[in-house]
């Protein structure tokens, strides 16, 4: 039996471990945690959710909704235990952190193929790894200094970075009900979100208290990098007074039942899981300073008495530069045998992590069975998010959701309202050949 070594517990560590197992790989997946933990994990289970619990739009019309499908066709554990976790999020895939932490938890410490070692490994050449067939790094973007020191010195390359913010939880029961209204964006009947209107005065005053607001400042030798999908609120603040009105506070779809009227703008908040008793303040990632979170953030309108479960915080996530450090296999160039998966090569959010693990592990566990699986084409979610690793581009790399602007564009031109569902369309009948041909079904 072949043995492969996997470096981290995350979604990516997770999905490809659950991939090589149940191909009948022997795999050894080190979880540093509880003995050692990142600034912005707490629980000891694997696969913990760190920002926000969504998994984001579902549906062919989106190219994220397009990778669900993908990797629930093959077999994704991540995708499995989302769906067995799941909350009410009207178009959106969420999920009980909680409880999608135990699922994977639990699958992976019981499949016989899989030992977990609670153990951090600090360097490429830690003695627990010499002998194996292959070793997985999918630390994540908040992997241990030495073991990211150990890496860049074998890539060779600078370290890049950027900031991810984490999204305030707070608690169900502190909120003003009275001044809040149930409803989804074009769905007035749905109870999925928790609405929070602003009118003029009060939209105009939230904005300056965010400008105004102290933030957690970067190292000094650290230049501050966001992630443009990502954005803190108060940078989006800074980017002009009416940003937030037309970005994650717009009031389009709603109206007020208190008033009959459109807000100015409206703060949502999702549930956070099943039991209804927590919410995440949608859109809200946050660099500021934690009084001042609970200060500004109770401005919202039926928020003034808001008990906060988990405050926003900041922290540096870490990536290579794929198209040089890695091979079209995901292994690096510079030491053969060493894989990269997951947010560390440069691909961002959650299902995208672990659809880079779940593809790294079907395809490392073919190869090693003495058969290789050609990659997905780029017609597809998952094709077009390993392109965006292998190819150089124009600018300086950085690290991406999937989108369609990463697939070949449309060979007719279109109006805008279905674009989209063409690119779901094309993607759908072309993954659908590949997996027929690469021997991937059933």
């Amino acid at each position: 039996m072949a043995e492969v070594a996997i470096i981290g517990g995350g979604l990516a560590g997770c999905d490809a471990a659950w991939q090589l197992a149940q191909a009948g790989i022997s795999v050894t997946l080190y979880e540093m945690k509880p003995e050692k933990r990142s600034e912005a994990h707490t629980e000891d289970g694997l696969a913990e959710l760190v920002c926000s619990n969504s998994f984001r739009a579902t549906g062919p019309a989106a190219a994220i909704g397009l990778l669900k499908e993908e990797m629930e066709a093959l077999g994704s554990l991540v995708m499995e235990a989302a769906f067995a976790t799941q909350v009410p999020a009207g178009g959106a895939l969420a999920v009980d952190r909680a409880l999608f932490s135990e699922y994977i938890t639990g699958k992976i410490e019981s499949h016989e193929n899989i030992t977990v070692v609670r153990k951090e490994i600090t360097s490429l050449d830690a003695e627990e790894l010499s002998g194996r067939d292959a070793v997985i790094i999918a630390a994540g973007p908040l992997a241990g200094v030495d073991l990211t020191e150990s890496l860049m010195q074998t890539v060779g390359d600078a370290r890049l970075y950027f900031y991810d913010a984490i999204a305030p939880i707070i608690s169900a029961d502190s909120v003003d009900y009275s001044k809040a209204f149930w409803g989804s964006r074009w769905k007035p009947e749905d109870d999925d979100y928790l609405n929070c209107p602003m009118d003029e005065d009060e939209y105009k005053a939230f904005v300056q208290a965010l400008l105004d607001g102290e933030k957690v400042k970067p190292r000094e030798f650290e230049k501050e990098k966001h992630f443009e999908a990502c954005l803190p609120v108060e940078a989006m603040a800074e980017r002009g007074e009416m940003t937030l009105a037309f970005g994650p506070l717009k009031p389009v779809g709603f109206t007020d039942p208190n008033t009959g009227e459109r807000p100015f703008a409206i703060v949502q908040l999702r549930l956070e899981n099943k039991d209804r008793t927590a919410f995440n303040l949608v859109g809200f990632q946050t660099k500021l300073k934690y009084p001042e979170q609970k200060r500004i953030f109770r401005m919202i309108p039926g928020l003034e008495n808001a008990e906060f479960l988990r405050l926003g915080s900041i922290h540096r996530n870490t990536y290579v530069n794929a198209p040089q450090a890695l091979d079209e296999t995901l292994q690096l160039r510079k030491r053969p045998g060493f894989y990269l998966a997951g947010q560390i090569t440069g691909v961002e959010g959650y299902l995208e992590s672990a659809a880079c693990g779940l593809w790294l592990g079907l395809s490392l566990a073919h190869r090693l069975n003495g058969r290789e699986v050609a990659v997905p084409p780029r017609e597809t979610a998952l094709g077009a998010l390993l392109g965006h690793l292998r190819t150089e581009p124009d600018k300086e790399f950085q690290p991406s959701n999937v989108n369609f602007g990463l697939m070949p564009g449309l060979e007719k031109k279109m109006k805008k309202k279905l674009r989209k569902e063409a690119y779901g369309i094309r993607a759908q009948e072309v993954f659908a050949a590949w997996i027929g041909e690469a021997g991937l079904k059933g």
